[in-house]
């Protein structure tokens, strides 16, 4: 997942080479977002993950996802418009990494899959930051980082190919049925918890995407080097966020579910659970997009805040995956987690876009609060789920 962001660190010196604000550079984000819905809609629709051996899925978009990163460090400075393409096709590819690899986890929990699923995303979240650590450790050129993360990637397809199974509560391989991929909004439960994902994904990216920026812009003077430390660390502390929200919803549903009768009250007991721990997060998190416009006159206070913002941030976002994976169709999880992260990938191609306008428009200071409208509506939707009756 390192892949991600390559663009985005190397954003200051690309911008230079270009001669460009962050209206045309915001694209080196929203074109991996736009990518990966694509990759997303096209694995939904045709239940890749479901119908073929993941194993193998994850590991062919890993490599793909490595050589076209090379082909971006190759290109980028001198032809804008196949910085854009290679950024999109980054993201096509890694749509056959993520929801993979949890369709894949899932497959080896019944019992504490929302701990094992915060422990894949801690993972995402750490590669995610990857970028801005190698910037910081080596003061490298832009090009070494970006080839650097292909690297990680082309390990990371190694490990799956040699190391990883299918576990023993996968799915038999169902056929293929296009209906499943209407069931994200004919089914009550999982439309909903749809919507909370999309209120935490309004956020999320733009968090990770623009804190640099804001770092930067409070940091007026502060070197160059501290800063790329002050965003991998905003970043990468999310995978604390992740773990805590995983143990605290697994013990507290198992809690519930002792005290339940029946496998519907099971089920409902580890729903009301795992929606009060979004809940907490994204509470937390929107105070933070508050508190960040409050800080930003103060570098040191604006650091502060963005580590405790990047441990809510993301925390609850594993929990999102527990519940779709839950309450879909057993033998379609993979497309019902694949619809998922396309429609939350499909709104940070417009949120990242909205906060870059409200920073250059209106000042840095008030590029948080902007991000706050998501965790807010995401509240409510998750709301609603906990008491939501199964259809």
């Amino acid at each position: 997942m390192s892949l991600w962001f390559t663009g985005t660190a190397a954003l200051p010196q690309l911008a230079l080479a270009w001669s460009a604000g962050y209206g045309l550079t915001a694209w080196l984000t929203i074109a991996v977002q736009l990518g990966f819905v694509a990759g997303a809609l096209l694995a939904a629709a045709f239940n890749l993950p479901d119908v073929f051996r993941p194993g193998r899925i994850f590991v062919v978009s890993s490599l793909a996802a490595a050589a076209a990163n090379a082909l971006f460090a190759w290109l980028a400075a001198e032809h804008i418009a196949a910085a854009l393409v290679l950024r999109f096709l980054t993201g096509v590819f890694l749509a056959g990494v993520y929801p993979t690899g949890m369709k894949l986890l899932a497959g080896w929990f019944r019992e504490g899959r929302g701990l094992a699923l915060g422990i894949f995303i801690a993972a995402l979240t750490v590669g995610s930051a990857l970028p801005h650590a190698v910037q910081a450790a080596g003061n490298l050129p832009w090009r070494a980082m970006v080839l650097a993360s292909s690297g990680f990637a082309v390990l990371a397809a190694l490990l799956v190919a040699l190391g990883v199974y299918e576990g023993p509560y996968a799915a038999p391989q169902p056929p293929f049925d296009f209906h499943q991929v209407g069931q994200t909004f004919r089914q009550r439960r999982l439309r909903l918890a749809n919507l909370g994902y999309l209120g935490h994904m309004w956020e999320v990216y733009s968090m990770w995407g623009w804190i640099g920026v804001l770092l930067a812009a409070s940091g007026t003077g502060i070197a160059t080097a501290w800063v790329e430390v002050s965003t991998f660390s905003a970043i990468a502390i999310g995978a604390v966020g992740c773990v805590w929200a995983g143990m605290a919803s697994d013990r507290s549903s198992n809690d519930l579910v002792a005290q339940a009768s029946s496998p519907a009250q099971d089920e409902a007991a580890r729903l009301r659970r795992r929606s009060n721990v979004t809940m907490v997060a994204m509470a937390v998190s929107g105070a933070c997009c508050l508190a960040a416009g409050l800080a930003f006159e103060s570098f040191p206070a604006l650091v502060a805040v963005s580590l405790i913002w990047g441990i809510a941030v993301v925390a609850d976002s594993a929990q999102f995956s527990t519940i779709v994976s839950e309450v879909s169709h057993p033998s379609y999880v993979g497309t019902a987690l694949t619809m998922q992260v396309a429609l939350g990938f499909l709104l940070t191609s417009f949120s990242v876009r909205a906060v870059a306008a409200v920073g250059e428009h209106w000042g840095w200071r008030w590029a948080g609060p902007a991000m706050a409208i998501g965790p807010l509506l995401g509240i409510l939707a998750m709301a609603r789920l906990r008491t939501a009756p199964a259809d």
